[in-house]
């Protein structure tokens, strides 16, 4: 009928630019993820499979039977499983990153609900203070820490003389596990204060009049109320910590004596140092599923407390 096709050409032509839209705006992000994350990530799982090369790197990949393609194996994976100081490292590295995470949240939380609740003015100025040291290069902030907790600065002074009245031995600030706790706080705090900001300024104050109205007290209010709203904002900030931490090689490095390697500092020894490219591409894989197997199980808890709450 005429009259069906004048109406179905302006509606495909509606269908038809919606899709080009779509594709605008959602291929570059696509392209990005497919050219740095996912064409990466499948050449460090193949490269898994593979020997090390006799100077460092890949070996040759060769064909003697049609039907057995030499140069694949499992080698990597069986030293992996059959040593347990990786278990260890990936172990503590762990713990590393949870301990950095429940530190950063537990010093952004208070910063993030008194920047939240200040006037409009001074909120400004706050959240430019939090953002400022990523203005300095990173290297540079995390050597100025050796100064800081040298054996001769102020701060080893205080607590070895305090040590010393005490009746106890000197302790040694850097080169230590504290050194690299300390700057991992220092460099991931941001991370945890901007989400918590994000989400406590969002929160509706007239909630927290009700709450009094109905006689909860101030600790009361902040647990039924504010906590529960934040928690968002919480597992985003855990998230942008702990990650990070738990691949985190450079401040190990600088600030952690010759027992502090984490995994992260492993990988990069593999690849960098022993040149081990097979078995830095298995460390790397065996992080990956860690990570994804740990933001599973928190968002399987978020989503319990959630349906409870």
């Amino acid at each position: 009928m005429p009259g069906c096709s004048c109406v179905t050409e302006p509606a495909r032509k509606l269908v038809t630019a919606a899709r080009l839209t779509k594709w605008v705006v959602s291929g570059p992000p696509f392209l990005f993820l497919l050219l740095f994350f996912v064409i990466p990530g499948i050449i460090m799982v193949l490269a898994s499979f593979r020997y090390p090369g006799e100077f460092g790197g890949l070996a040759p990949l060769t064909a003697a039977d049609p039907a057995t393609l030499q140069g694949v194996t499992l080698e990597t994976y069986r030293f992996f499983f059959s040593d347990p100081i990786y278990g260890q490292v990936f172990v503590k590295s762990i713990f590393m990153a949870l301990a950095t995470t429940l530190i950063c949240l537990t010093m952004a939380y208070p910063l993030a609900l008194l920047i939240a609740r200040s006037p409009k003015k001074s909120r400004d100025l706050m959240v430019l203070l939090v953002i400022l040291p990523f203005a300095s290069n990173f290297l540079i902030r995390v050597y100025a820490w050796m100064i800081v907790l040298g054996p001769q600065s102020a701060l080893s002074r205080l607590v070895n003389g305090l040590l010393h009245g005490l009746g106890m031995e000197p302790v040694h600030l850097l080169f230590s596990p504290f050194a690299v706790l300390v700057a991992m706080v220092y460099v991931h705090l941001p991370f945890m204060v901007l989400p918590l900001y994000t989400n406590l300024e969002k929160h509706d104050p007239s909630l927290l009049d009700a709450a009094q109205d109905l006689g909860a007290s101030a600790w009361q209010r902040f647990w039924r109320v504010t906590f529960p709203l934040s928690l968002p904002g919480i597992f985003s900030g855990s998230a942008l910590v702990f990650i990070p931490v738990l691949g985190m090689f450079a401040v190990p490095d600088i600030l952690g004596g010759t027992g502090d390697m984490l995994i992260g500092n492993l990988i990069k020894e593999q690849f960098l140092g022993t040149r081990d490219w097979p078995f830095g591409s298995t460390l790397s894989i065996m992080l990956t599923i860690a990570v994804l197997l740990i933001a599973w199980l928190a968002a399987r808890l978020a989503g319990r407390r959630g349906s409870y709450g």
